[in-house]
């Protein structure tokens, strides 16, 4: 069956319909690419037809875009990667421009047959990039539907034709964030912008696309850059204002990516050559330059875990063969912030939700969290008052334990304290069902003995949120050794229902995220110490990708949160624990009430509205920074190799069951330098025996929090990846 089929009306109008088999949204193959072009040579060539509407079978949407799938395949492909990519790519040009040009007579631009994209919806990815080479583009007035190029945000950038023609048919200061931001719109922003040239009524689209078609004229279908004459809007590269246009692109490029992500630079160059020459070779630069981009092993890696293994999770990729878990009742037990959010995100995805706090006054404070998130909706035109009254309507808050005997699901996240918890679910548990599910959210108390306090620990696991809950779209699930199939079934199903993105880790001291993140905080306060200037700590961070500096983070996440930690641990490891520097400098801080952003003092200094100034003057007192100064490169692998061993080591001791939750988790869960692909793409980026080799000499200069992981030395010794060996393709033997 093809994607694409085409029926000619009696008015002479060919419609092209986009109906991708199986899919709920269209995504393009490149049998589908085959099929749209001979649809539309077979219509241009017909004299029977005035013109073309290209449209899609699908309600609400036109298309997400390519399959990625393939483009990760299209560099393995043949002998020659590059020229196979670079033909593949330009083979998708010529389709496109085969549409652009319409027939037309190439000297007088005449004699082409108008053609116009109709957009039920949603136009992602080649999804805008098709409308874009058509000669006007229709969308209905469907304020759910978003319109635009996001392929930055994986690691890409538009190839298809979409960075050339958007950048000429807006200008480079326009196009810039569609571009380099990923910007999508709804359809009358998208109007605004210039993308879109007209926003009709969802049941006027076709008749007024078609109308179009019957009365354009020669003039109306041929492209500006086609036209005689043709400048750039705001100036090409060397037109005084398009000078400062790039220059300052080019700044701005380099201040928000730190140089670490190669997608971003390549789009900027192909604008920018591409602009100094006719449209035809722009085209070819933007291919080459997008060529260069899939042979980028960050971007390969970018396009595995924020596109092909987060899409592979949210589909239930680990979920236990079990029968649906869709939950139609969830008990939120605490109504503050993180249980606030956790009503929030359920009664937006149309769950009913029963929200429990010791005090009525704390519960509706909770619920009123999702009011005022709503009335910000609307002020944004986001949402509607009868939106807010619906899901308001969801949200029962209640001191009343008795309110929970329908609840297939009860979610608990109050203090974090194991009496507590135990006390809650007891109480719970008195009057809950005996087939429904508990989930305590806990970020460090071990999931195993808190179900000790459960009548049944088989319907007992964990579910981490990370904060803000609305915000953050990892959700770490957490396995006790009792758990069975049926909770982490409903776990899964509950998390994909939020519309968030689901690992499942088996249960550990820290489990995974924290597990990892906590010795890249005590790795930078540990160079603190050390005498490393703080602004070379912070510093190397970003520039290696990081969102946040180790000091940063802290500040943010509170000191005194670090200290509670920190002595549970000590109580925990005895004089196994390895962080006692790491101590000596936050109990210092924690001591003298300095405990970050929250009491506007801690690494950073603040000002009274709580706005970081700068690293706090008076810690160089305490901690004089050393006269020699570490290399960056040192630096930035003391921080990543901090993660990223404690990742492999949680692989090796079985929290972790997939490499690909490590990774999507990692860059979710709290931005693990997202360029790489996560720590095992990172891994597999410098390759097994380079990171052995680079443990060694750390483990020699700053100590055995380095040492090479045995399952890491191993995968040296025989020239193995993670991905091979650990893939879901694996090929490597094990």
């Amino acid at each position: 069956m093809t994607d694409f089929t085409m029926n000619t009306d009696a008015d002479g109008v060919a419609v092209i319909t986009w109906d991708t088999v199986g899919k709920s949204m269209n995504v393009m193959s490149q049998q589908g690419f085959a099929d749209l072009d001979a649809l539309v040579g077979q219509a241009l060539a017909d004299d029977a037809v005035k013109g073309i509407v290209i449209t899609s079978g699908k309600d609400g949407s036109f298309a997400g875009g390519m399959d990625l799938n393939i483009i990760a395949r299209m560099r393995d492909e043949g002998d020659d990667p590059a020229k196979g990519i670079f033909d593949g790519v330009m083979q998708m040009h010529g389709v496109l421009r085969r549409i652009e040009r319409a027939g037309m007579d190439p000297k007088t631009l005449k004699g082409g047959k108008p053609i116009a994209a109709a957009l039920p919806g949603t136009a992602l990815g080649i999804g805008l990039e098709i409308p874009l080479a058509c000669h006007r583009i229709f969308a209905a007035d469907n304020p759910k539907a978003k319109i635009g190029l996001p392929e930055i945000m994986v690691g890409i950038f538009p190839g298809a034709g979409g960075t050339t023609r958007i950048s000429r048919k807006l200008g480079a200061m326009a196009a810039s964030p569609l571009l380099l931001q990923g910007k999508l719109n709804d359809p009358k922003g998208a109007q605004r912008a210039g993308i879109v040239d007209e926003v009709v009524a969802p049941e006027e689209l076709l008749e007024k696309a078609k109308a179009w078609v019957l009365q354009a004229k020669d003039a109306d279908i041929v492209k500006p850059w086609d036209q005689k004459g043709y400048k750039m809007p705001g100036g090409a590269p060397y037109h005084p204002a398009g000078f400062m246009t790039f220059v300052g692109a080019s700044a701005m490029v380099n201040g928000n990516t730190m140089g670490v992500y190669p997608a971003a630079k390549a789009l900027l160059s192909a604008v920018y050559e591409g602009a100094l020459v006719p449209f035809d070779t722009a085209l070819k630069i933007e291919a080459r330059w997008f060529t260069h981009v899939l042979l980028n092993p960050s971007s390969s890696a970018m396009i595995r875990s924020l596109f092909i293994n987060k899409e592979a999770l949210e589909k239930g990729a680990n979920r236990p063969d079990v029968a649906d878990q869709k939950v139609k009742q969830v008990g939120v037990i605490g109504a503050g912030m993180m249980g606030a959010g956790i009503a929030l995100v359920s009664a937006l995805a149309g769950i009913k939700v029963v929200l429990i706090d010791a005090k009525q006054e704390a519960a509706d404070k909770g619920k009123s969290y999702t009011a005022d998130y709503m009335d910000k909706g609307i002020s944004r035109k986001k949402a509607t008052p009868e939106k807010k009254e619906q899901v308001l309507g969801l949200i029962e808050a209640t001191t009343d334990y008795a309110a929970l005997k329908d609840c297939d699901l009860i979610v608990e996240a109050v203090f974090e304290d194991m009496g507590v918890k135990a006390d809650v679910t007891q109480k719970v548990q008195a009057v809950t069902g005996p087939d429904c599910i508990f989930a305590t959210n806990t970020s460090t108390l071990p999931i195993t003995e808190l179900a000790e306090a459960a009548t049944d620990a088989e319907k007992f696991i964990g579910i981490h949120f990370f904060s803000p809950v609305d915000k953050m779209n990892l959700v770490e699930i957490i396995r006790g050794k009792a758990t069975g199939d049926v909770a982490v079934a409903k776990a899964l199903d509950f998390v994909r229902q939020i519309r968030k993105t689901p690992i499942v880790v088996n249960d550990a001291r820290f489990f995974y995220a924290n597990r990892c993140i906590i010795p890249y905080i005590n790795e930078g306060i540990r160079m603190v110490k050390e005498g490393v200037a703080p602004a070379l700590i912070e510093n190397a961070a970003k520039l290696v990708g990081m969102p946040l500096g180790p000091l940063q983070l802290v500040d943010e996440t509170s000191i005194d949160l670090g200290v509670k930690i920190a002595k549970a641990t000590k109580a925990a490891m005895g004089d196994a624990y390895p962080d006692g520097e790491v101590d000596e400098v936050l109990f210092w801080m924690a001591d003298r009430g300095r405990m970050g952003r929250k009491s506007k003092s801690g690494f950073y200094a603040y000002d009274d509205a709580g706005k970081r100034q700068g690293l706090w003057d008076e810690l160089g007192d305490k901690y004089p920074v050393a006269e020699e100064q570490p290399d960056l490169v040192t630096v930035q692998h003391r921080l990543l190799f901090a993660q990223v061993l404690e990742a492999v080591r949680a692989l090796e001791d079985g929290v972790l069951t997939d490499i690909r939750e490590g990774d999507v988790g990692a860059i979710l869960g709290w931005g693990f330098a997202p360029w790489s692909g996560g720590p095992f793409s990172w891994l597999d980026i410098i390759g097994a025996p380079y990171a052995a080799e680079r443990c060694d000499q750390l483990q020699e200069r700053f100590g055995d929090r380095f040492a090479c992981p045995d399952l890491l030395r191993d995968m040296a010794d025989k020239g193995q990846s993670f991905y091979g060996r650990f893939g879901p393709e694996a090929e490597d033997a094990a």
